[in-house]
């Protein structure tokens, strides 16, 4: 969504990246430690506009229902996918995060199966960082790696061992 490192014309009209932060809350970087990247276990997108490892079936409006995927303003409902790790990597390249968060990994308890997106293939062929293009974007394919379900509520977790 960042303004400068979004894909273009969807994007907000900030930079919501860590040099964004410093920017608003008027801080040096130098006073920056440790950045936590926060993400959902599965990718969300609000409007029109490329989305990789959109799910257009059953786990998609899963992933919708069970989050309760609606925008707060709009009240539109989310077009949810699969995690994507090639956005993801982006969005660590940008910046930086020392450690991540990923949120609404209760919503994944059902499935028997979960995939994550691991790359991208143009023409048949990897490629290997994210285009920030929306022509290339639509035309993408997605390499995928499957995980098996954990079948198990998760709603109350709260650290990993």
């Amino acid at each position: 969504l960042d303004i400068d490192f979004g894909t273009y014309p969807f994007v907000t009209s900030s930079n919501c990246t860590v040099g964004g932060v410093c920017t608003g809350l008027g801080i040096p970087p130098l006073n920056i430690g440790d950045v936590f990247g926060v993400a959902k276990a599965y990718s969300t997108r609000v409007g029109i506009g490329a989305f990789p490892t959109e799910q257009l079936n059953a786990a998609g409006e899963l992933l919708q229902t069970t989050g309760q995927e609606v925008g707060v303003t709009t009240g539109r409902k989310r077009r949810c996918g699969w995690l994507d790790l090639v956005i993801m990597r982006y969005a660590h390249m940008i910046n930086g995060f020392t450690a991540i968060a990923l949120t609404k990994l209760d919503i994944l308890d059902v499935l028997d199966e979960i995939k994550v997106g691991i790359a991208y293939k143009l023409n048949g062929k990897r490629i290997p960082h994210f285009p920030a293009n929306m022509d290339i974007l639509h035309k993408v394919e997605v390499e995928y790696e499957t995980f098996p379900g954990w079948k198990t509520d998760t709603s109350a977790a709260r650290k990993w061992n």
